[in-house]
């Protein structure tokens, strides 16, 4: 890991600021998610770029109920299921 030589503290609500380098040089965004993950003592942040829930593939997403899911998974369990999707259209926005 790279260390940034920058310090902020914790607020009374548990927030920091990132600092505007590091979101310009992250292309970090207001109202961009973050995950959020932990490694020993050691606290990770990653912008969040969502994936299908499957396969982790990010090309032709479908949201449903929240979850991303890809056209090839949506294809793969419809054959799972005993469906054929090579008649049906699917048109991704």
């Amino acid at each position: 890991m790279k260390s940034t030589g920058i310090v902020r503290k914790v607020d009374e609500l548990g927030r920091i600021v990132l600092p505007i380098e590091l979101r310009k040089t992250l292309l970090i965004n207001d109202r961009d998610a973050l995950e959020i993950f932990t490694n020993g003592d050691t606290v990770v942040l990653k912008k969040y770029i969502p994936s299908d829930i499957f396969t982790g593939d990010m090309d032709d997403l479908v949201e449903y109920k929240g979850l991303k899911v890809s056209l090839n998974s949506i294809r793969e369990l419809a054959r799972i299921a005993g469906y054929s999707l090579e008649k049906i259209p699917v048109d991704v926005e």
